[in-house]
């Protein structure tokens, strides 16, 4: 199986970055193609860069059903263009936030997500409620460390991340912490190990999902909302 994996921003570090724990977390036989625009924002960080993003990655999405692809991953914590990219999709298509909610639910009855910037705070409260998992979301705790960040100073973002999870494993009430951003998930093995939570990266989430969907050969519905965008 060929899963794409779309970083929505145009960061190469970061490109590379998400596909080393794509192929990490992916099974021997399934082939990752990590894919970014050319063009749009280096760092999606609010509404704006969203609604930026969209077009390259409906692009990509694009590029990925001419490819043949078995499954797309948007890998961007604000999930941007989810909904459309179904749209023009036919096989599975996966946000790394929806994904990574309905895996920590599996194995606990609340979570936290800890992300970057306070503004981004906003996003994942309307994505929590559209999801319909706000009432499973304990608390959302900022690091307050721009996405660039994450890759110019992992020692530093690491340890901002770690105390975060820390004050979340003893201070929120819950069983599952949720990485909040698509860097963040390079780190997602040494913060388990040491935190001794759950922690779920959606990155890996996403992966496992595709290959899951796959395995069931069930693809996006072309019935209803989701049907193929009426040529204009």
């Amino acid at each position: 199986m060929k899963i794409q994996v779309i970083n929505p921003n145009t960061s190469q570090d970061m490109t590379h970055s998400i596909d080393a724990s794509a192929k990490n977390i992916a099974s021997v036989l399934t082939e990752i193609v990590t894919v970014c625009p050319k063009k749009g924002v280096e760092s999606i960080e609010g509404h704006y860069d969203e609604a930026i993003s969209a077009i390259g990655v409906l692009d990509l999405v694009q590029q990925g059903r001419s490819d043949a692809v078995d499954a797309h991953i948007i890998a961007c914590f604000g999930d941007p263009a989810l909904h459309a990219a179904r749209e023009v999709a036919d096989a599975p298509v996966i946000g790394i936030a929806e994904a990574a909610f309905h895996v920590a639910s599996l194995i606990a009855t609340k979570f936290t997500i800890v992300t970057t910037l306070s503004r981004t705070k906003i996003i994942a409260e309307h994505l929590l409620h559209e999801y319909g998992f706000a009432h499973k979301c304990a608390k959302i705790r900022c690091i307050d460390l721009p996405v660039l960040a994450l890759e110019q100073d992992a020692n530093a973002t690491y340890e901002r991340l770690k105390e975060s999870c820390l004050q979340a494993k003893t201070q929120d009430g819950i069983g599952a912490i949720v990485l909040g951003c698509g860097g963040m998930s390079k780190m997602v093995n040494q913060l388990s190990e040491e935190i001794g939570i759950p922690i779920i990266d959606g990155v890996g989430a996403a992966i496992k999902l595709a290959e899951a969907l796959i395995g069931l050969g069930v693809k996006t519905s072309k019935w209803g909302d989701y049907a193929y965008p009426t040529i204009k």
